[in-house]
């Protein structure tokens, strides 16, 4: 019978080998690539010495194709808690090293019971993705395992924050779970995401393709806004996923920490030089944002895909806020398929976790062509206006310059229910600009003047003097009030705090149906 001194050895011995992974010529190959090793990564993510493992004595049970003779413990994925900044997190992390991180069902398994486990406590979870896919020695088994794990990311959704970190290949059934996350950050050069990879496009399509040009960091941040965020690597990843989780609370009944903050002068004179006199010239409404928010405290979401809307998470007086704002520099800050569809997104991400949105407003209107209209403009654009109109957290709307049309009723205008609408004196909230409306307005008029460039240029100054600023919205009660730019952070810091208690009864129903 084994000494109390042999089983402690014995139990040594078998966590050794789970900590080693593939073994360490593997290590090495996954250090000379650039990346960390999952433990590396998870030790790094979490508060020194806090994570506690589970299952790191987990192993396969697959004996087709010489698989009994491969055995690794904890079978290529490292699961627990630990805490970051204080706060209680579950993570995992695909240890690349072991099968090339493919999942198995016991891999799978164990990502489960982390799941589950987060949604009991209540508390974020945060994986780390770096996997060649289902493991094909296992057939169906692992594809069960990819399903177990889509079907807990739906409900979990809404429940508690979901973070996918894509730190590696990410192929196949693999992306749909980061897909239906909350937020999804990419290594830049070392990883890709992609349905079918470049031998399957070159057979069914003839297209020569790259991993990297496929599906890399670069592609899902531009083209497809399947990445919120890109880092440069291992290290900035995780750095990434600390800032935004300081953003988010633990759960859906929960509001994000408030950061100590004094009240101090908050007028703000470098807001009233950002916006140009003439009502064509761009500027960048990044600087607005800057003018308003904490120094330093935007951290911004979809930042290089559908540039002409602006979104992300920022504090003000150190609460947390989402912020959505049209971006003047980029196609004039109109409406098209893809900005409706990120701002729609985000909107309903902060909805989920009480989040107050700031709404920041400079929109000529939609964007206009074949290409919009085929791809589903109206479809998209409505997707923004029924997540507004749906949310419930402090909706507050600054017009800054422009509010045309449409446009101005999507962007959180009173009538979708945003309560509280500022505007700055300079705003313009008219169907269309002051020339369309004057070419349509006084058609026969302009037609039968000796001069009709003359003629429309008057017509032009009438109806802008008439329309072309916010009074008669104000009159009408749909501006709550008008006010100088250097005053915004003052009255919204105000505003927000007012709103800090706001509670809305929903009617009751299954869900709504939000145009997909």
């Amino acid at each position: 019978m084994d000494s109390r001194q042999d089983k402690i050895d014995n139990l040594n011995k078998h966590k050794a080998l789970s900590e080693l992974g593939g073994g360490q010529k593997r290590i090495d190959k996954q250090h000379a690539n650039k990346k960390l090793t999952a433990r590396e990564r998870i030790n790094y993510l979490l508060d020194e010495g806090s994570f506690e493992e589970i299952g790191a004595l987990v192993t396969h049970r697959t004996t087709e194709f010489g698989m009994q003779d491969q055995i690794y413990y904890g079978d290529g994925v490292i699961t627990g808690y630990g805490t970051i900044n204080g706060r209680l997190v579950y993570t995992y992390a695909q240890d690349f090293t072991v099968f090339g991180g493919s999942l198995s069902e016991t891999h799978a398994e164990k990502i489960c019971k982390i799941m589950d486990m987060a949604v009991k406590v209540g508390v974020p979870i945060i994986g780390l993705n770096d996997s060649g896919g289902a493991r094909i020695q296992e057939g169906v088994r692992s594809l069960g395992g990819y399903a177990d794990i889509f079907y807990r990311n739906v409900q979990a959704s809404g429940v508690i924050p979901q973070i996918s970190a894509v730190m590696g290949p990410c192929a196949g059934g693999a992306v749909y779970s980061p897909a239906m996350t909350d937020f999804t950050i990419m290594v830049e050069n070392t990883s890709y995401m992609f349905v079918t990879g470049p031998n399957v496009v070159k057979t069914v399509t003839n297209e020569e393709v790259t991993s990297e040009e496929l599906g890399g960091a670069e592609t899902h941040a531009t083209k497809s806004g399947v990445a919120h965020k890109t880092s440069e690597n291992d290290i900035a990843c995780l750095e990434d996923v600390k800032q935004l989780l300081s953003y988010l609370p633990q759960n859906n009944t929960e509001t994000a920490n408030k950061l100590d903050f004094k009240l101090e002068d908050e007028i703000r004179d470098v807001l009233s030089d950002i916006v140009p006199e003439s009502s064509t010239k761009p500027y960048d409404m990044r600087a607005v944002i800057t003018g308003i928010i904490d120094e330093d405290s935007f951290y911004e979401i979809h930042k290089n895909y559908a540039e002409s809307i602006i979104v992300g998470l920022a504090r003000l007086g150190g609460r947390s806020i989402g912020i959505i704002a049209n971006q003047p520099m980029a196609y004039a800050g109109v409406l098209g398929v893809n900005s409706s569809r990120k701002a729609a997104r985000f909107t309903r991400t902060c909805d989920c976790f009480n989040i107050p949105l700031l709404v920041l407003v400079d929109v000529p209107g939609f964007l206009p062509g074949t290409d919009q209209e085929w791809n589903g403009i109206i479809i998209h654009g409505a997707k923004l206006l029924y997540a507004l109109s749906e949310a419930t957290v402090p909706r507050v709307t600054v017009i800054t310059r422009k509010a045309y049309g449409g446009a101005y009723d999507v962007m959180n205008s009173k009538h979708s229910g945003a309560d509280y609408n500022y505007a700055w004196p300079g705003a313009e909230i008219a169907v269309m600009g002051a020339k369309g409306a004057s070419e349509i307005i006084f058609r026969k008029e302009i037609a039968e003047a000796e001069s009709p460039e003359e003629k429309l240029a008057e017509k032009e100054a009438e109806y802008a003097e008439t329309f072309a600023n916010p009074y008669k919205a104000a009159q009408r009660g749909f501006i709550d009030e008008i006010i100088l730019p250097k005053n915004t952070r003052r009255k919204l810091l105000k505003t927000f705090a007012m709103l800090e208690d706001k509670k809305v009864e929903m009617p009751k129903r299954k869900h709504g149906n939000i145009p997909l």
